[in-house]
């Protein structure tokens, strides 16, 4: 009776008493609809049934659904497009298999600890081991991974995030090239980066990568997989066909930087930098300005003190009121796990958010063996939490993202290891208020890298808030006449129509405030210590 299967969906899975897990999941995303997990017209006869037999029913008439509308897809590819288009879709299919099975929290409160002392190390540690005198030859074992697979339109920006100017008109990109080109300088060495973009950002960056012909770094890309978007009532894919131009944009996505494993093994290139001797990758996200190879990370990695080497190796820094929500390292199950905040049972919540228990938050700097993902990836052995990430695209239709994270592979691999890194390594441009911070006087650039000023008499940043009038870069850029002095600066607060002249200082607390119709121009050599300004102030051309 169960091989007989209707095209008309109609039938909504809302019993209580049988209502199956995936229901109970996007119910609380949306409380108002009852349960929205489409069924075809066997549920009623189903309810009768036992809870879980019914469920298994459901999820199998799920998956063959999914089956049949991506084969549709597959099969309106064009012969140079099948290879990769199928990969992709059985990539999605086995994300879309898992994320039906899974039930509720995936991480049971009860058996989270505390991770024993020797499995945190403090960078100060690694770093008083000193160098060896070979460090080239360790040098050359490194490969360079930056996540590419962002664009910038948080930032107001089009394109890839990686290329929009942070410094001296210096790209993200422009950075990273100058950093890898000077370790290969000075150490006689072969560094290469390898980008890892997304069909977002694939075409423009191999477009301006032209201009780093004649620099001394190897450069690679390879792509994120393309996974279709699936309507939030209908879990079926909203794409009709494989295009992802015009209208279609809308219907893909790139799943997250934990793809980074299957996508890196099916480029081809993993095997390829293996076979030229390479054995380690240094991950980090390209907007991660702080995240620059440390010497004395590699050489424990290449050579540790135990004479055991570790296959996975997380930066992690100290957690402050700002990061709590960071994706923290346990002790789970005798292995090293990475809780995310989207993990925690809600009645645990306030208890992850806690500084004084968990005091530590993930970088996404990670050092990965490539023999170990190799080994991993052909038992199909990596195991990863699905990140439920819920959009609304512009026409009001409600889907979902299935979606992982680099880190949360952790646990996959053996001998891991977790160091306490500066702050410093930890330098994330999401936002303009990041990008003043980074433009500014604070820091200094040498060869690529930002290193926070000697002037500057505490090692702190300052906490900078800047309104929604700055979001845009362009309008970000317009309202600064030149970057103040903020060497000496704690906290500024920003908000409404706000521009500054050239050769403003601020130091300790300032908040500007415009209300709605006022403006406030801060005039040129201007010097706000300590200041509330409010109400409205307008600078004219005589």
């Amino acid at each position: 009776m169960w091989n007989k299967r209707k095209d008309s969906r109609k039938e909504i899975c809302a019993s209580p008493s049988v209502r199956c897990d995936h229901c109970s999941v996007l119910v609380q995303e949306n409380k108002r609809r009852s349960a929205p997990c489409v069924v075809s017209d066997f549920s009623q006869a189903m309810s009768q049934a036992g809870s879980s037999q019914f469920q298994e029913v459901i999820r199998q008439e799920l998956e063959y659904s999914m089956k049949v509308e991506l084969d549709k897809i597959l099969a309106t590819a064009h012969s140079n497009e099948i290879e990769h288009t199928k990969k992709d879709l059985e990539g999605f299919k086995k994300l879309f298999h898992r994320f039906l099975q899974e039930k509720g929290p995936s991480v049971d409160w009860g058996k989270i600890q505390r991770p024993p002392e020797d499995s945190i190390q403090p960078y100060e540690k690694i770093k008083a081991r000193g160098l060896p005198d070979n460090i080239a030859s360790v040098l050359n074992k490194l490969v360079v991974v930056k996540l590419n697979g962002g664009l910038g339109t948080s930032m107001g920006c089009k394109g890839p995030k990686s290329l929009i100017g942070v410094r001296n008109e210096n790209t993200f990109l422009d950075l990273t090239v100058q950093q890898i080109e000077h370790l290969n300088k000075s150490y006689n060495t072969d560094v290469p980066l390898v980008l890892m973009n997304s069909f977002n950002t694939d075409d423009d960056t191999k477009k301006i990568l032209q201009k780093y012909s004649h620099s001394r770094v190897k450069i690679y890309t390879f792509n994120q997989s393309r996974y279709p978007r699936i309507n939030k009532e209908t879990l079926l894919p909203i794409a009709k066909d494989v295009s992802y131009s015009g209208e279609n944009t809308e219907c893909w996505y790139p799943p997250g930087h934990g793809d980074i494993y299957a996508s890196f093994y099916n480029s081809g290139l993993l095997d390829n930098l293996i076979a030229e001797g390479k054995e380690y990758i240094f991950v980090s996200n390209i907007d991660n300005l702080g995240a620059t190879v440390d010497l004395y990370i590699l050489n424990h990695l290449m050579n540790p003190p135990n004479g055991k080497r570790c296959e996975f190796v997380m930066e992690v820094t100290n957690k402050t009121r700002a990061d709590v929500k960071g994706g923290t390292l346990t002790q789970y199950e005798n292995k090293l796990r990475l809780v995310e905040i989207a993990q925690v049972p809600k009645a645990h919540v306030d208890e992850f958010k806690s500084v004084s228990k968990f005091k530590i938050f993930n970088t996404n700097n990670l050092w990965i063996a490539l023999s170990a993902i190799k080994r991993l990836q052909e038992k199909n052995a990596i195991d990863m939490e699905i990140i439920v990430n819920p959009k609304t695209l512009d026409g009001g239709l409600n889907v979902i993202q299935l979606e992982t994270a680099v880190g949360a592979a952790i646990k996959s691999f053996e001998n891991s290891l977790g160091i306490n890194v500066p702050r410093s390594r930890f330098l994330p441009v999401k936002t303009t208020s990041d990008l003043l911070l980074v433009m500014s006087n604070l820091y200094s650039l040498n060869a690529g890298s930002l290193t926070m000023s000697e002037k500057r008499e505490f090692p702190t940043v300052p906490l900078v808030k800047l309104g929604s009038s700055f979001t845009k870069v362009q309008d970000y850029l317009r309202r600064f006449e030149s970057i103040p002095d903020m060497l000496e600066l704690d906290h500024l607060t920003v908000s409404g129509d706000v521009t500054f002249g050239k050769n403003v200082s601020l130091k300790g607390t300032v908040i500007i405030i415009a209300n709605h119709g006022d403006r406030i121009d801060i005039p040129a050599g201007a010097l706000l210590e300590n200041k509330i300004v409010s109400g409205n102030l307008r600078i004219l051309d005589h």
